[in-house]
């Protein structure tokens, strides 16, 4: 081989590792932006007209302005649970390595980043929308409406934020290096998006609607929530570390959420009959 054709391929044998990462770091980026353009066109064309009605796009805008500024607004509880978190995603780190180890098989344990099962594990937080908006539909429920919104907002916000994160850390997974310490490498493991959504949707359905069937609303959501972290760190394409950030994102988002149903509720606008037409009511509820 002459000289000048070896030294391009060395140089190229050199340069590889960055072009895989490129491309790597590329396909994230093309993921993370199918999967939030899907959340939100879900969001804004679900069909049906009587659950169009129920929101407009200039509230979501709103929505999404309040909840990206929220932590400008945050009281002591909000700095606690927030510092709480950093404690547990510290604690937590710990144990990622063993964690790993417990799990990953020689024949899984280096799979160069693939997530083979991503559609799968994000299909129960996604039945619990679905779910949710066709049960309103069936039954023509303005209140039912309301809750599919909260859900479609609680993926969208925990979603977005979560895949922001992901590629400003640059993590590896567990199933493409041994080390949990591989940060700004251009993989995307912290937090678990999946993790994140399902405990932010999970949450939203477990608190929403009435105390009736609170009980079973709790286990469905939070089973939800807690077996779609479990899977994620079973199956060995994240770690540890990456689900309890996820789960604290998750439930940051529902509570913004909850707050916001919860601030609706007091403040309510009826039209009321009397003997001469009707009567404006406006009330609102202060405790």
């Amino acid at each position: 081989m002459p000289p000048r054709h070896r030294l391009d391929s060395i140089n190229l044998l050199r340069q590889s590792p960055r072009l895989i990462k490129h491309g790597r770091r590329e396909i994230f980026i093309h993921a993370a932006v199918r999967r939030s353009t899907v959340l939100i066109a879900a969001l804004l064309f679900w069909p049906g007209g009587s659950f169009a009605d129920s929101f407009s796009i200039s509230e979501a805008l709103d929505d999404t302005k309040l909840y990206f500024t929220a932590p400008l607004r945050w009281d002591s509880q909000d700095w606690l649970f927030f510092g709480g978190a950093l404690v547990a995603i510290g604690a937590s780190h710990e144990f990622d390595g063993r964690v790993r180890t417990h799990f990953a098989t020689p024949n899984d344990a280096l799979l160069n980043g693939k997530d083979r099962n991503s559609a799968r594990d994000a299909l129960p937080a996604v039945a619990l929308i679905l779910g949710t908006g066709l049960y309103a539909s069936f039954i023509d429920d303005s209140a039912g409406y309301r809750e599919t919104w909260s859900l479609l907002e609680a993926g969208v916000f925990s979603t977005v934020t979560a895949e922001a994160l992901s590629l400003a850390g640059g993590r590896e997974r567990p199933d493409a290096t041994s080390s949990p310490n591989q940060w700004g490498h251009g993989g995307d493991s912290f937090p678990s998006v999946h993790t994140s959504a399902a405990f932010a949707i999970g949450t939203v359905f477990a608190e929403s609607g009435n105390d009736e069937y609170r009980w079973i609303r709790r286990i469905i959501g939070y089973g939800v929530a807690a077996g779609t972290g479990y899977i994620r760190v079973r199956d060995n394409v994240h770690w540890l570390s990456d689900t309890v950030a996820g789960s604290a994102l998750g439930i940051a988002t529902a509570r913004f959420i909850l707050n916001k149903q919860s601030n609706a509720q007091q403040e309510s606008l009826q039209f009321q009959p009397t003997k001469d037409g009707w009567q404006l009511a406006y009330s609102v509820r202060t405790h």
